[in-house]
């Protein structure tokens, strides 16, 4: 039996609205149309996939299943649209993700040795971006920082770097030259919602905003709403008056990794995966990233 992917589609409406009326709308097609391909795909997968009663709609735990699945199906099938009309272009073209603070020129400047016909593109990506822009094809590449969800992904870590603690400019520890993670016992943290990805081994209580980048995370510090973490490289490339970044030896370090979809399979992405690894190696033996990223230590 065949997936039919236009059907999958239809599921993820109706399970992300649990209601047939508005995921009708979403699709602009008639609700009984919805219900008919919906009945379908249940036949299809010999199971139901949601419960309909009078108090609403609700996902079977087949259907909780097949939702978590389908995401990276339709991901996955919309980056192969997105290969294929770049192939009939006969563009050659990658595009690379990064997050702040790491430096993509060096890879770049040892993959365009061996492929100087192909132009390669780069965009900063957060947090939230890392793996849905891969599975669906918007960057061909990426170096990520974990966590990430690796399902649909092929992940090769290339290095770690130290984190520091972001602190208010007038913050009683601001200035020193370093600290540890108990000097920030109880403090808020500005982090993504989710706790298990703080770089602590003891929880803080959450500030209450939600912050994706860094330069929110600046703004939201500076204003004292609380404190954060950065990868020290970030902070080459991000300063800030009303800020203070002081070194925390013992708290957890932060891994750099590169990423592809598990289905792009293209020659020249592999070729970059292979510049990418050879740049940190080099990383690794000039011993001064900070440096090296800015250009004062040269690639050998």
């Amino acid at each position: 039996m065949d997936l039919d992917l236009r059907k999958l589609r239809y599921f993820v409406a109706v399970a992300d609205r649990l209601h047939f009326g508005r995921a009708a709308e979403d699709l602009h097609i008639a609700q009984p149309v919805l219900s008919r391909q919906i009945r379908a795909l249940e036949k299809d997968l010999g199971t139901p996939l949601l419960t309909r009663n009078s108090h609403g709609v609700a996902l079977t735990d087949a259907g909780r299943q097949l939702l978590t699945d389908a995401g990276p199906l339709l991901a996955s099938a919309h980056a192969v649209r997105r290969r294929v009309t770049v192939a009939a272009r006969g563009s050659r073209r990658i595009m690379v993700g990064f997050r702040a603070g790491v430096a993509v020129a060096p890879a770049v400047r040892l993959f365009a040795a061996q492929h100087p016909d192909v132009l390669v593109d780069v965009q900063r990506i957060e947090w939230d971006d890392q793996a849905p822009m891969l599975l669906d094809g918007r960057i061909d590449v990426a170096y990520v920082r974990l966590p990430i969800d690796e399902a649909g992904l092929r992940v090769a870590p290339l290095y770690t770097e130290p984190r520091v603690a972001v602190l208010p400019a007038g913050h009683r520890l601001a200035g020193r030259d370093q600290i540890t993670e108990a000097d920030l016992a109880g403090e808020p943290l500005l982090w993504h919602p989710d706790p298990s990805t703080q770089p602590t081994r003891s929880p803080h209580p959450n500030a209450g905003y939600l912050v994706r980048g860094v330069d929110e995370t600046l703004e939201h510090v500076a204003a004292g709403r609380g404190v954060s973490f950065l990868a020290r490289s970030a902070t080459v490339f991000y300063s800030h008056p009303n800020i203070s970044y002081v070194p925390v030896p013992d708290l957890a370090s932060d891994q750099v990794c590169l990423a592809v979809a598990a289905s792009h399979t293209s020659p020249v992405v592999g070729d970059f995966f292979t510049a990418a690894r050879t740049a940190a190696e080099i990383t690794a033996e000039c011993g001064n990233y900070e440096m090296w990223q800015l250009g004062a230590v040269p690639l050998q």
